[in-house]
């Protein structure tokens, strides 16, 4: 009897996740070009989060792949993956990108090349988002005003793995990997492997 049941249960999944994913496939469509992305051809299990401000710049290359929450790559820490692009910022990822649950925060520039893998839950920042100073942040207007932003620069084949943080002023070399968990806060070489809080290198490639 469980057999059947079981049978059953994975035909009706089946269906309702046909159905579901071209419903997401439509939702992120509007969500991509309601705030002006500028994208190509990509594939999606749910829907993400976008915000992209005046003057903010949003450019997505073709066969982009994205897991939203738990569909599609149920690995704990599931959010929709979340592009923000402050006024004035640039958000650039390039061809064959695929991600998870992955939050991209751009306040002045964040560039992400070709066959980059992007772990479950990775972030991305390209600021302090407050003033450094204690001071500073006592106001809202100064501690905004005073924050720092750096550009962050991902290259082409890196692997991003679950759970990291890549902070502002980070640029990751083509083909490097960064291990799970870890919180990169300077720049990574080419072709090498670095883990840890805060990141060093493992080894070479």
């Amino acid at each position: 009897m469980q057999k059947i049941v079981t049978l059953l249960y994975k035909v009706i999944r089946k269906v309702i996740l046909l159905i579901r994913n071209r419903l997401d496939k439509l939702i992120a469509w509007i969500i991509f070009y309601g705030n002006n992305v500028k994208f190509g051809k990509f594939k999606t299990n749910g829907f993400p989060y976008v915000s992209v401000a005046q003057g903010g710049s949003c450019i997505i290359g073709d066969d982009f792949q994205m897991n939203n929450g738990n569909v599609g790559n149920p690995i704990g820490r599931p959010q929709r993956c979340i592009f923000f692009v402050d006024r004035g910022a640039k958000l650039i990822i390039g061809k064959r990108v695929g991600m998870s649950s992955t939050a991209i925060i751009a306040h002045q520039r964040i560039e992400i090349g070709d066959y980059v893998k992007i772990g479950g839950g990775v972030c991305i920042y390209d600021t302090d988002f407050h003033s450094l100073d204690a001071e500073s942040r006592k106001q809202p207007e100064t501690d905004t005003k005073l924050k720092k932003n750096m550009p962050v620069k991902v290259g082409n084949n890196a692997f991003i793995g679950a759970h990291s943080t890549i902070l502002k002023g980070v640029e990751i070399g083509e083909n490097s990997i960064i291990g799970a968990c870890s919180v990169v806060s300077k720049s990574v070489p080419a072709n090498e492997i670095w883990a840890g809080n805060p990141a060093i290198c493992i080894k070479k490639l």
